[in-house]
């Protein structure tokens, strides 16, 4: 995603920032950079039903994509190409890197469902989070990182599959749409040389 989308994709969602001028700042004052997305104030709960924002993992590198948790095809090969990117960085830089998974089926993706899921597949809770928002807020997340989706007839989802690195403050980087591998362009964005 270029640079001019991912700010007009920001724009879109204005009106939900956490606030006026001080939309540029975070909660402990630290100012933000102006094409954060980590300005939208977005209430998402965990696999462990705590509530935590966009910026859970503020400080740190992180995938950040949109799944569902009966996805039988797309959503299992997304968390196996992030663990293909981890193992690509390598177990100490894949250390910092953090994930961050949001729902596109808040209805049935409870917290208990997320927390099942993260059991079934192994998934590290103190370095990824799975997340469920609201609906409307669920919509503007998958604006901001230009994720479409659709709810089926059968209860199931049509859903673009995009990984996106964000810096440590929350501003693109790379997002890719390959799957089954490591993109090597994302291991570049999370490990710059």
């Amino acid at each position: 995603m270029s640079t001019f989308t991912a700010r007009l994709a920001l724009a879109l969602v204005t009106a939900t920032f956490v606030g006026n001028p001080a939309s540029a700042v975070d909660a402990a004052g630290a100012a933000m950079p102006s094409g954060s997305i980590y300005q939208l104030a977005a209430a998402l709960t965990d696999q462990a039903g705590k509530p935590v924002g966009l910026d859970v993992h503020r400080g740190h590198p992180v995938i950040v994509t949109m799944f569902y948790a009966n996805c039988p095809a797309a959503c299992p090969l997304l968390i196996d190409t992030i663990r293909a990117v981890e193992r690509s960085l390598g177990e100490r830089k894949s250390s910092r890197l953090r994930v961050l998974m949001v729902t596109v089926d808040p209805e049935r993706d409870t917290p208990a469902a997320l927390a099942a899921l993260a059991k079934t597949r192994r998934i590290d809770s103190a370095r990824w989070t799975l997340a469920v928002a609201d609906p409307a807020t669920t919509r503007k997340i998958a604006a901001l990182l230009s994720i479409q989706y659709r709810k089926l007839p059968d209860g199931e989802f049509n859903h673009s599959s995009v990984l996106t690195v964000l810096s440590r403050d929350g501003e693109i980087l790379r997002q890719s749409s390959l799957l089954g591998r490591a993109d090597p362009e994302i291991v570049a964005a999370l490990d710059p040389r």
